[in-house]
């Protein structure tokens, strides 16, 4: 096994399935699904039970709360209007999205509502798809106006649920009642663009997103379990969410699976953390991207989309912010974010800060899931749990998980 671009060891195989199930055997994650693939090779691992309390054991088709690692995923439909000219990467979105014509912008993002400047340009579809339109969660200024402003007016938090709670169309009514926390394309942040380039993409195809996404991606590469819920006769494959008490690492469910937030079709498919999928759904996906946009001969994006999407577009200023805020949000995220850039949707490895190589590109999620492609290896990996970062184990879990899957490649 050990010539060209053969693959992995298999004593590099042994040693991450090792270090997988020494969480699973220590009861700190009950279980999870891995899936390496390199060079023809795919390797799966499944370990463990569904629940903390035993029953089910996980297997290669559970499905999972993609939580954020949605985000690499659901920026492609915007990809796909791209490549058909239906929008501009400068196009100015209040063409669709009049709730963000004529913003207003803080003088100091942790300042009052009301102390505010008028925007110097429009926001562009440019803007959305880099997380620079101006507005996203600062996780570092909790107790800022905008923070509490987000959850008082019902953008984010309602049910205490992080995603977006209410239709398209009144989401956005309420987004543009607050003022932009700086400048359109002057500062990279989190999460609140990837939810709105989701009603940017319905509207400029007139279908909702999730048909838009089913049909131009998930159905064309056979991601028959991706969705943003999971239907009755599938719930079964769906593990409930834990939130383990810091304290006493107790397993507390945060949603179960039946009745749960993923057990019916949400009123707002969220493009930051919506979706559910299985390890060989999200493989078909980052293997067409490193296939330059092709799945089995069918050509799902152009290469040139591909290439946007998959590099750096963040410019030195706004990197070194980034890098800074990965640090600060470092009590949060438990030590992930070694990554420098951003392209569209996802980070894209600028330097080196461990085993992973530049370029490697994808994203982690708040319910303990990762997934990347590593173009100069021709790698793909993702861990799939369902432990939310409430303690540093499933973190921790995705650290291991990408120490020992480096340690397995073989040339």
């Amino acid at each position: 096994m050990g010539t060209g671009n053969s693959g992995f060891s298999e004593a590099g195989l042994r040693r991450l399935r090792g270090v997988l199930a020494r969480y699973v055997d220590s009861g700190r994650i009950p279980g999870l699904v891995a899936l390496v693939s390199r060079g023809g090779q795919t390797h799966v691992e499944a370990l463990g039970t569904m629940r903390h309390d035993g029953g089910a054991p996980m297997r290669r088709d559970t499905i999972f709360r993609m939580a954020s690692t949605t985000k690499p995923v659901a920026v492609a439909a915007a990809m796909v209007l791209l490549d058909e000219c239906r929008m501009r990467l400068d196009d100015p979105v209040e063409r669709w999205l009049p709730e963000l014509a004529d913003r207003k912008v803080l003088k100091q993002p942790d300042g009052p509502l009301e102390d505010t400047v008028p925007a110097r340009r429009p926001i562009t579809v440019r803007d959305l798809l880099t997380a620079t339109f101006g507005l996203g969660l600062d996780m570092t200024a909790r107790t800022s106006p905008m923070m509490s402003a987000f959850f008082e007016r019902g953008v984010y938090g309602q049910n205490g649920w992080l995603l977006p709670a209410v239709e398209p169309d009144e989401w956005m009514r309420r987004l543009g009642t607050l003022p932009l926390m700086y400048q359109p394309g002057e500062r990279w942040l989190y999460n609140v663009s990837d939810d709105v380039l989701g009603v940017l993409v319905a509207r400029v195809s007139g279908q909702s997103f999730e048909s838009f996404l089913r049909e131009r991606l998930f159905t064309p590469l056979g991601m028959k379990d991706t969705g943003f819920y999971v239907p009755a006769d599938k719930i079964d494959r769906l593990p409930p969410l834990y939130a383990p008490d810091p304290q006493t690492g107790q397993f507390n469910v945060e949603d179960p699976a039946e009745g749960g937030h993923h057990s019916k079709p949400p009123a707002f498919p969220s493009g930051g953390g919506g979706l559910d999928s299985t390890v060989d759904d999200y493989h078909a996906y980052f293997r067409m991207l490193l296939n330059g946009g092709t799945h089995e001969g069918e050509r799902i994006l152009s290469r040139a989309a591909v290439e946007l999407m998959t590099t750096n577009r963040l410019p030195a200023e706004q990197l070194a912010v980034r890098e800074a805020m990965a640090r600060d949000k470092a009590d949060l995220a438990f030590g992930l974010g070694q990554h420098g850039g951003w392209g569209f949707g996802m980070a894209v490895r600028t330097y080196r800060g461990d085993y992973a190589p530049l370029g490697q590109f994808g994203w982690d999620g708040g319910s303990g899931t990762t997934t990347y492609a590593d173009p100069h290896n021709q790698l793909v990996g993702m861990l799939l749990t369902q432990v939310g970062m409430s303690t540093p184990d499933s973190a921790q879990a995705i650290n291991d998980f990408w120490t020992t899957l480096y340690q397995a490649i073989d040339d």
